[in-house]
C-alpha cells in the first residue's frame, strides 16, 4: 500500500478523527471537557494494558531475547539526545538550558504515542513484539539523567569561570547560586523511576510475567478488547490540549517547528532500519521506531521542571505535544509502517547489505 494511502486511511480511523475532534473543540472554545477523574484514570488503564501484554510477551519470548534490543535502543537514545543538543545550541543558538530541556524531551519517549502505535497496528491487521513495552519503560528516564548530567557539567565549568573572574569575596553569593541551579542525580532517578507512570508499567509488566496468558483470560476483555476504545476518549482530551495550544506554536519559531518535524522523522525511521536488521517483526520495527521518534510531554513537564527550572516549559510542551504528536501519529506512522512492509517484503527478512549494495538505501 502506498505510503499516501496509508496515510490518508489513518486520517479515518476513529483515533485520529476524535484527536481531530478535540482540536477542533478547543478551537471554537466550546467548554468539552474529558472529566477529571477519567482524564487521570484513562493514561493508568493504558500503562497497565500495555505492560500487561508486555510482561506475558518477556515470559513468552524470554528475557535473553529482549536484552539486545533493549540495550540498542538505550544507546540510540543518548545518541540522539546529544545530536539533538548540538542541533539545538549551535544550529537552533537556544541557551544551554531549553537546549537540554528539548534535547532530554526528545530523547525520552511518549507513552501515548506508543499506545497509538499499538492500535495502529492493530487495525493494520500486524502485530508487534509484546516486550517493546519493557523498553518503553526503561528508555524514559535515560534522556532525562544524561540531560540533567550534562547540564550539571555546564552549569559547574560556568561557575568555574566565573570564579576565576571575581574576586574571592564575591564569592559567597555565587555559591548559594551553584546550589539552586545544580540538581542531583540521584533525586531525578528517583523521581523519574517512582513516577507514576513507570511505576504503573513496570508493575503491570511484572504482573502480566507472573499470570501469563492463563492468568490473563479472566480480564483479557477489560485490557484487550476495551482498549481502543480508552485511546479514542483519551485522544479526545489530547486534541483538546493540543488545540489550546496552537496558538504557542508561533512563539516557537520556525526552527524549533521544523526541529519538531525533522528529527523525530529522522529518529524513527532510523530505528525502523536498526529494528529490522535486528531481526524484529514488522510491527516490531515500527514500534521501535516510534519510540525513538516520540517525544515525551508528560513526563518531561513533571521531570524538567523541577530539574531544569531555567528552561521555558512553552518550548518543549508546545513541540512535543503541540508539533510533534499530531505529526507522528497521523503521517510518520503510516510512513514507518510503509517502509518496515518492504524491508520486510519477500521472506519477512532484511539483508540491509543486500539494500545497500543494489542501492535501495
Amino acid at each position: 500500500m502506498e505510503i499516501l494511502q496509508l496515510i490518508q486511511s489513518n486520517l479515518l480511523t476513529p483515533i485520529i478523527l476524535f484527536f481531530l475532534f478535540g482540536i477542533i473543540a478547543a478551537r471554537i472554545k466550546s467548554d468539552l471537557k474529558i472529566p477529571e477523574a477519567i482524564s487521570e484514570f484513562l493514561p493508568i488503564y493504558l500503562l497497565a494494558a500495555i505492560g500487561l501484554h508486555g510482561g506475558i510477551e518477556m515470559r513468552n519470548t524470554g528475557f535473553e531475547n529482549m536484552l539486545i534490543p533493549m540495550l540498542v535502543a538505550i544507546g540510540l537514545s543518548l545518541l540522539f539526545t546529544l545530536n539533538h543538543y548540538q542541533i539545538l545550541r549551535r544550529l537552533g543558538k537556544f541557551n544551554i538550558f531549553d537546549s537540554y530541556a528539548l534535547a532530554s524531551t526528545y530523547g525520552a519517549v511518549g507513552a501515548v504515542t506508543f499506545s497509538v502505535g499499538l492500535s495502529f497496528l492493530k487495525n493494520q491487521g500486524v502485530t508487534s513484539e509484546g516486550y517493546l513495552a519493557a523498553v518503553l519503560a526503561v528508555l524514559e528516564p535515560v534522556a532525562f539523567i544524561m540531560a540533567i548530567f550534562l547540564t550539571n557539567m555546564a552549569v559547574s565549568k560556568q561557575i568555574r569561570q566565573k570564579k576565576e573572574s571575581v574576586s574571592k569575596e564575591d564569592t559567597s553569593d555565587l555559591d548559594m547560586g551553584i546550589q539552586e541551579t545544580k540538581t542531583k542525580l540521584s533525586q531525578v532517578l528517583h523521581d523519574s523511576i517512582t513516577g507514576k507512570a513507570i511505576v504503573i508499567l513496570l508493575g503491570s509488566i511484572v504482573i502480566g510475567y507472573i499470570i501469563g496468558e492463563d492468568g490473563f483470560s479472566p480480564i483479557k476483555i477489560v485490557f484487550d478488547e476495551m482498549f481502543t476504545g480508552a485511546i479514542v476518549i483519551f485522544m479526545i482530551e489530547m486534541g483538546i490540549i493540543a488545540g489550546q495550544r496552537l496558538e504557542d506554536i508561533k512563539k516557537v519559531g520556525i526552527f524549533l517547528t521544523a526541529f519538531a518535524i525533522i528529527m523525530p522523522t529522522f529518529n524513527g525511521i532510523i530505528g525502523v532500519l536498526v529494528a529490522t536488521a535486528m531481526g524484529l517483526s514488522l510491527g516490531g520495527a515500527v514500534m521501535f521506531g516510534l519510540l525513538l521518534a516520540s517525544a515525551s510531554f508528560i513526563a518531561a513537564p513533571a521531570v524538567l521542571r523541577h530539574s531544569i527550572p531555567q528552561a521555558k516549559p512553552s518550548l518543549y510542551i508546545t513541540s512535543a505535544l503541540g508539533i510533534t504528536f499530531p505529526y507522528n501519529i497521523i503521517i510518520l506512522l503510516p510512513v514507518m509502517f510503509a517502509i518496515s512492509t518492504f524491508l520486510h517484503s519477500g521472506d519477512g527478512t532484511i539483508d540491509l547489505f543486500h539494500y545497500i549494495t543494489k542501492g535501495w538505501i
